[in-house]
């Protein structure tokens, strides 16, 4: 099971996706993982930072989805003032 967590102002958002059922070919499960790619890719375009989180390793900085990662977090750019 793979998650992309989107922090925002109002907490996080979460987009969960079942690399065994993508590898299986299931409808829901290819279009959970198409959706996940897609915030991915939005949020990076807005300049936010992508983080591979793996328990018991130091999170990993990343610049591509990563479909088998356990868990991806993307933080929004911060803006002073």
């Amino acid at each position: 099971m793979g998650m992309l967590r989107v922090l925002s102002r109002n907490g996080d958002d979460r987009f969960e996706w079942n690399n065994a059922q993508v590898e299986i070919g299931d409808p829901d499960a290819l279009a959970a993982i198409r959706e996940a790619e897609r915030i991915f890719e939005e949020q990076r375009a807005r300049g936010a930072t992508a983080v591979r989180m793996t328990p018991g390793k130091p999170a990993e900085r990343i610049e591509q989805f990563d479909r088998e990662a356990e868990q991806i977090l993307m933080v929004p750019r911060v803006v002073g003032g």
